[in-house]
């Protein structure tokens, strides 16, 4: 017997009807970009390994999957590597190619390598899937949809007020509320590193500081001295741990904390910038809340740090995050353009939203009206209708078969098809047609007038 198929762990099928709801979210963050002002673009799936190695840090560079280069890749191996089983020194030799980790540093290189063709500042946007060879989990994939939106050619703040509408527009109408936007500025991390004594050590503070919601104070503590971080440092962090209040009072501690930074203030400036528009423009469904322990561990941020939060009410890792990357394409050779922009999680999302039921009820809408198939005559005589129907935007279908009609009032019932109409020799002399009603179990002699009509209330 031959074993049955599987697919990698981390990824999945998707049957009609969440096919039907992806699509639902997809269009809708689709409309919200361009709304705002975003051009759509795509880049491959795959980039040189150069492309995408050393932009996420050494944990995000262990997550990148490696494509096996074509033909006989081992003869052309760091045998020295291979013999002495070095993954690490082998990997290069063997992979030239890799799956993309994400949308931004891709963005990055289409923007470096298409730079005289684009018109600054340029807004793109752009849904395409991304592969992270991480461990599977609720919410974790290793093969995802991200849905990106980026601004590069301006520096200006009212770029990430914008965004925090744009995330405000999408939830909104998903009619998704309790939605809470966290935003911190890598100044402000900078700045702290800097008093604590940890300025050299800075990637090491933000990735363990991004674990605070994870793993907790302690461990951070303990990850934080493992990296060589000092004691007396780590001791100064703690008002950090405990900060809380409204967003203008967190400022306020900031302040005072980080006088004597340089970089940290110039953070402050900009987040006050931030809140003080939002606080004028108002927000529709979404919350603005400072978490000054929100690193994400990306070495690429520059500026203000973003990362959304579900409703309380659902178990949910973060659904949304981006920030400020003022250097970006400075590692493809194109200096002083500043960057910023946020990514949608798909599939996080699509979790939320099943959860709490917000999937409108006409998201899987399937066929509306099946003819069911009495013969070739009669087949032919429906298919006029069927084109009709069609034409006024009605699903309609023919089943193909002119099976016995207990098979297809089956199919009807699995399809939950909510009218079928029967055509047999009468309907056919008198150019009219019987619509059985699926939900009611109502029957009625209707023309191809009535039958459309009624049809297209459903």
């Amino acid at each position: 017997m031959a074993q049955k198929p599987s697919i990698p762990k981390g990824t999945r099928d998707f049957n009609p009807e969440q096919v039907a709801k992806r699509n639902y979210i997809f269009s809708t963050i689709r409309s919200a970009f361009e709304t705002f002002g975003f051009q759509s673009i795509e880049t491959p799936s795959f980039e040189n390994s150069s492309t995408l190695m050393g932009k996420y840090g050494e944990e995000g560079d262990r997550l990148i999957f490696k494509i096996l280069n074509t033909g006989d890749y081992l003869n052309k191996a760091n045998v020295e590597a291979y013999e002495a089983k070095d993954s690490n020194k082998l990997t290069p030799s063997i992979s030239e190619k890799a799956l993309r980790y994400d949308l931004t540093v891709p963005f990055a290189r289409y923007v470096v390598q298409h730079q005289n063709d684009i018109v600054f500042p340029f807004k793109r946007y752009q849904i395409q899937p991304v592969w992270r060879a991480d461990r599977p989990q609720k919410g974790r994939f290793r093969e995802f949809y991200q849905c990106d939106a980026d601004v590069v050619g301006s520096k200006s703040l009212w770029q990430e007020v914008e965004f925090i509408q744009l995330y405000d527009t999408v939830f909104s109408d998903l009619k998704l509320k309790g939605v809470t936007i966290k935003i911190n500025n890598r100044k402000i991390l900078s700045g702290i590193a800097e008093v604590i004594g940890a300025s050299d050590k800075l990637i090491d503070f933000t990735v363990a500081l991004d674990k605070l919601d994870k793993i907790g104070e302690e461990k951070v503590k303990e990850e934080m001295l493992s990296k060589g971080i000092p004691l007396s440092g780590i001791d100064k962090l703690q008002p950090l741990f405990s900060l809380s209040g409204s967003f203008k009072s967190q400022i306020k501690s900031l302040k005072t904390m980080l006088s004597t930074s340089k970089e940290g203030v110039k953070g402050i400036e900009e987040l006050s910038f931030i809140d003080s528009a939002i606080s004028e423009l108002g927000l529709t469904t979404a919350t603005l809340q400072l978490d000054v322990t929100l690193a994400r561990g990306l070495n690429y941020y520059t500026g203000a740090i973003y990362e959304v939060s579900a409703p309380k009410t659902v178990k949910m890792g973060s659904i949304g995050g981006g920030g400020r990357y003022d250097d970006l394409t400075g590692i493809f050779g194109m200096k002083d353009v500043s960057g910023v922009g946020i990514s949608f999680g798909l599939d996080r999302i699509y979790l939320v939203l099943e959860e709490l039921g917000l999937f409108p009820e006409t998201v899987s809408k399937n066929v509306e009206v099946l003819f069911i198939n009495f013969g070739e005559k009669e087949a032919l005589f429906s298919l006029k209708a069927i084109n009709k129907l069609r034409l006024q935007g009605i699903n309609a279908e023919l089943y193909p078969d002119a099976a016995k009609m207990k098979k297809q009032m089956t199919y009807a019932n699995k399809r939950a098809v909510p009218y079928v109409v029967l055509v047999g020799d009468e309907e056919i002399t008198s150019n009219t047609y019987t619509l059985k009603n699926m939900n009611t179990g109502d029957q009625n002699k209707v023309t191809l007038e009535d039958l459309l009509l009624k049809t297209r209330k459903s």
